[in-house]
């Protein structure tokens, strides 16, 4: 018996859309990345990218479980000497929840050229209006634990 090896000629992608309101950041990010990596289709091949588009509305109601506002922070480095920052949650779910949103996916993803690739099938809105009416994407249910 022959295995099925997909590759990116092969692969047809979709565009699934993602409501985030009053979903856990981490449970979104979570599903987001596993479709983004093509992890729900039964040609999934893990060195090949055969992941779908994804676009994520209302990131700003997505909630953070806990007392993680007051305690999480998102730390990174500038590139100079002592250049360590970093940003409350509170704050960083008030300004850019759209980034906030990004980077757990990111964290989700492999850490390789690969993942780059996949990570720019990724696109996430405050809101709930989105560029991308055009694409015709399909609703993704999410197996969700609604807080509010």
């Amino acid at each position: 018996m022959k295995t099925y090896m997909a590759n990116e000629q092969t692969v047809q992608r979709n565009w699934y859309i993602v409501d985030a309101k009053d979903i856990a950041l981490g449970r979104v990010a979570a599903q987001v990345a596993s479709v983004l990596r093509g992890k729900n289709k039964p040609e999934f091949t893990p060195h090949c990218d055969c992941g779908d588009y994804v676009i994520v509305i209302n990131s700003d109601h997505a909630v953070l479980t806990g007392k993680k506002m007051e305690q999480k922070y998102h730390r990174y480095h500038t590139g100079y000497m002592s250049g360590l920052k970093e940003i409350q949650y509170k704050k960083l779910m008030a300004e850019k929840s759209d980034e906030a949103l990004y980077l757990a996916v990111k964290g989700m993803m492999p850490k390789n050229s690969l993942g780059r690739r996949m990570l720019k099938k990724l696109r996430v809105y405050k809101g709930a209006e989105h560029p991308h009416v055009a694409q015709q994407a399909q609703e993704l249910k999410l197996v969700e634990k609604k807080y509010n």
